[in-house]
């Protein structure tokens, strides 16, 4: 397990982290297909808490994206590094994920977060910031809309109904199993709307939520076990 420092210069303040999601939201590419579905590799990322203790963990679990057998896995402990608020939790999270994602044997492929991309207040979630920090193709999917509005999309697998911001659509709720409660797929970057929601869907053979997201949820509760045992 990496362990990881609060970079040097990272915001200390809401205005600075502000300032830093202004200057990054210009370079997020929203008009790339992305790779195939179900081709190359597909990473999920994650990350758990310790409040108490001022430690997060986070974890990356690449998988084979037509097999969804898991190919390499790695995980980075750091402290928090940004306080809670709303809007602002990737900068809780980036340097911990970086660690995480550098500590990889192979390359992560195409990037899956538990959370937002452009469905986010300011139009820059943790999908597009990882994404930008990177250069890698990035989506959101999230489990609740957070402020955003939508119709619930049809029951059967694969439905989806756009997710709103006002009149503009910031994503889609995506139903990935019969009858469950849809999640809420978000571009990131370098990865359109309808190729994100096919990747999602391509995830879910089984259950509501992504198999990269499933796996990296369970690594880094692991992980943080360990860390602060």
């Amino acid at each position: 397990m990496t362990t990881v420092r609060i970079p040097a210069g990272w915001p200390a303040t809401e205005e600075e982290a502000r300032a830093v999601q202004d200057e990054l939201r210009g370079r997020v590419i929203l008009d790339e297909p992305g790779p195939p579905p179900g081709t190359g590799r597909v990473t999920g990322v994650d990350v758990a808490y310790d409040d108490e203790r001022d430690v997060v963990v986070a974890a990356a679990v690449v998988l084979d994206a037509a097999t969804l057998d898991v190919v390499a896995e790695a995980t980075a402990v750091g402290e928090v590094s940004f306080p809670y608020v709303p809007g602002l939790l990737a900068f809780r999270e980036i340097p911990t994920v970086l660690a995480a994602l550098d500590a990889l044997p192979c390359p992560p492929g195409l990037i899956v977060c538990d959370g937002y991309g452009v469905a986010h207040p300011r139009r820059f979630g943790l999908a597009s910031h990882l994404g930008v920090l990177t250069g890698l193709p990035t989506i959101g999917v999230a489990k609740n809309p957070f402020t955003f509005s939508y119709e619930a999309p049809g029951a059967p697998r694969g439905s989806a109904a756009p997710l709103l911001a006002g009149a503009d659509e910031v994503g889609r709720a995506l139903r990935t199993q019969p009858g469950v409660k849809p999640v809420f797929v978000s571009v990131g970057h370098r990865v359109d709307l309808d190729h994100a929601c096919a990747h999602t869907l391509a995830l879910t053979p089984k259950y509501r939520i992504p198999e990269t997201t499933r796996r990296a949820d369970s690594l880094c509760r692991r992980a943080l076990k360990e860390a602060t045992a």
